[in-house]
């Protein structure tokens, strides 16, 4: 099971051979993979020129801690299953903010009540959207 980067790294499985994807579109891959997992309220932001660490972010709310790690776990399962890098992982132990740092891509995975309270939309507001959709329950097109 993984653990934050502190602690024994992660299982990545069977090495592929790396893709090379744009930022935009990593983003809007990594918010499809958290939408396979049920994750609520996923919002992408182009933070290129805003932020010093990353171009983009993408945020998602989870129910409980244990949705939180298995997003996580869902997002570094695919990660390593399409050659995509990431750099690590922080706040997994407590689930309550999780951060997956994928070099110029971040990914937030908040509690409800966490994502509230840091108001990481408003922090950014000056970002620029990444247009997200997916396909509604029955796999006939966006929402």
């Amino acid at each position: 099971m993984p653990t934050d980067t502190n602690d024994a790294k992660p299982a990545r499985g069977k090495k592929k051979k790396k893709i090379d994807l744009d930022t935009i579109r990593k983003a809007v891959l990594v918010a499809s993979w958290l939408h396979e997992k049920k994750g609520r309220d996923i919002v992408a932001l182009d933070v290129t020129g805003l932020s010093p660490i990353c171009e983009a972010m993408v945020a998602v709310s989870a129910t409980s801690a244990r949705q939180a790690k298995a997003l996580a776990d869902h997002t570094l399962a695919m990660c390593a299953e399409r050659g995509i890098a990431y750099l690590g992982m922080e706040g997994y132990r407590t689930g309550q903010w999780v951060l997956v740092d994928m070099n110029d891509v971040l990914v937030h995975i908040f509690l409800e009540e966490t994502r509230e309270f840091y108001n990481i939309e408003g922090l950014w507001s000056e970002a620029k959207p990444i247009p997200l959709s997916f396909p509604d329950e029955s796999g006939k097109g966006p929402q």
